[in-house]
């Protein structure tokens, strides 16, 4: 069977290929995208659990690792050698819902305890704009002080409040980045599907000028912001449709990754529909597509339904557009600005066999995405063949996909490959300053992909923190995977 490399110069290849491939009952057959298995050894170690959905693990300077708890709505310091949890902060406001909603993202001020005075943790995170009447979803961008005395976060500055969020897709990562502006990703709110299908999705609208004066932030939604770690709005943002706000790109759908690479190439990954999760390279003012353009321009596997403006009457479906519904293919929009990714997960042919999965009613977990939920570049040379790679964390089959990029860090060569498969969903990631040791963490409950095939919400690690340390040669080859789902 031949192997998909789903990059621009090789789309035609993919479509002729995939064309040929026979769809069957099977989880493997229905998505027949054989994957390597990245080699080497690793030790594997669960160093907590019992967490309260975790978003967010970043390696601290104290030698900790620092986790947001979505749920529980805190900060907590763990000690990688033994579990032992600190609590550091916990926000009494936050608006917790089913699945994107809580304590989200969290980003260290580059100089924390380095006796700057610079001790600060950036978090966001959504509240009720309305107590006592009908929920009003915020997000809140607050920066807190640490101190290192009482280990404790306080002296709460709120930098942005106000801004747009919803029941799914509050993307919500942070990121600070080499020219020490904060980069925060806010989602579509998941509007044109499920029970948001009346709900228009506006990533592709611009702030005006005067929404910008009044510090309205309603059309921050689907976008990419650069914020002055004061939170006010950089004087070398772009000025997109001539104007000049926190944002620095759009068209994006729930944005949950975002990293650094050591040049300063800003990395992004996004959840797809039914297929292309992407991962991109911002450029300022970039436009990315959503919702014209999932992945490629390239009229496979996804057309724009616009769901919000269906007659009265017509009820959502994932397979099935009725008539009276707009429908727009990618090639019908005419634009000149769009920035295609420099990934899918997985681009496939129009035709492509969606509703037919083992999966039954929670079909997502069959359809050819991996749930991108965040992404790091690996900068050391610690395990063979990682260096200017970027690692990514899937939350719908238990795994992390390394991206081997070119020499100029804008395009991925070759094929991902996967590490530490598990029956488990993974969030986030870090690494260990010597760069030997890979941290996960893990959602505490939902669904995923069962090692048998279709899916399962029995997880083997919830809510925890797994510890992957390199113990030998062989990790820049691969070996024949499995054609489990992605």
């Amino acid at each position: 069977m031949e192997r998909i490399v789903p990059r621009p110069r090789l789309r035609a290849v993919v479509a002729a290929l995939a064309a040929l491939l026979t769809v069957g009952l099977t989880f493997a057959q229905n998505l027949p995208f054989p994957l390597e298995e990245g080699e080497g050894e690793f030790a594997t170690r669960e160093v907590v659990s019992g967490l309260e959905m975790p978003w967010e693990i970043a390696w601290g300077p104290d030698d900790r690792l620092w986790v947001t708890e979505r749920e529980a709505g805190r900060v907590i310091r763990v000690d990688p050698q033994d579990g032992t949890i600190t609590e550091a902060l916990v926000i009494d406001d936050v608006l917790v819902g089913p699945q994107h909603e809580g304590l989200l993202g969290m980003a260290l001020h580059p100089e924390l305890l380095q006796g700057t005075g610079n001790d600060f943790v950036y978090l966001v995170y959504t509240y009720d704009d309305d107590p006592g009447e009908a929920v009003m979803r915020r997000a809140r961008l607050v920066r807190y002080t640490y101190d290192e005395a009482t280990e404790q976060l306080g002296e709460p500055q709120v930098l942005l409040e106000g801004v747009p969020a919803g029941d799914d897709h509050n993307g919500g990562r942070l990121a600070i980045g080499p020219d020490m502006k904060l980069y925060y990703t806010i989602g579509e709110l998941g509007g044109n599907q499920f029970a948001n299908f009346r709900n228009p999705i506006e990533a592709q609208r611009l702030p005006t000028a005067d929404e910008v004066a009044a510090e309205d932030w309603s059309a921050y939604v689907g976008k990419v912001l650069r914020v002055n770690l004061d939170g006010s709005i950089p004087d070398d943002n772009p000025e997109i449709d001539g104007v000049r706000s926190h944002v620095y790109t759009y068209g994006h759908r729930n944005p949950q990754g975002l990293a650094f690479g050591p040049d300063g190439t800003l990395y992004q990954a996004e959840h797809g529909p039914k297929s292309d999760d992407e991962v991109n390279v911002l450029q300022p003012g970039g436009n990315y597509g959503w919702p014209h353009i999932a992945g490629y321009q390239d009229d496979m596997a996804y057309v724009y339904a616009n769901w919000s403006e269906a007659p009265e009457g017509v009820e959502y479906s994932d397979f099935v557009i009725p008539e009276g519904v707009p429908v727009q293919a990618e090639s019908e929009w005419e634009v000149t600005d769009h920035v295609e990714p420099i990934q899918t997960f997985f681009t496939v042919p129009d035709d492509y066999e969606f509703e037919n999965t083992p999966c039954g009613d929670i079909g997502f977990i069959c359809w050819p995405t991996i749930a991108p939920s965040n992404l790091a570049y690996y900068d050391a040379d610690a395990i063979p063949g990682w260096q200017g790679s970027l690692l990514v964390v899937s939350l719908k089959h238990g795994r992390v996909y390394q991206l081997q990029l070119s020499d100029d860090g804008r395009s991925v060569d070759g094929d991902p490959v996967y590490y530490f498969e598990s029956v488990n969903r993974y969030r986030d990631l870090a690494f260990s300053p010597d760069g030997t040791t890979v941290y996960v963490i893990t959602d505490s409950r939902n669904f995923t992909a069962a090692d048998e095939g279709g899916l399962t919400d029995e997880l083997a690690n919830p809510g925890a923190i797994l510890e992957f340390t390199y113990q030998g040669d062989g990790a820049d080859g691969g070996t024949e995977g499995d054609t489990q789902g992605d």
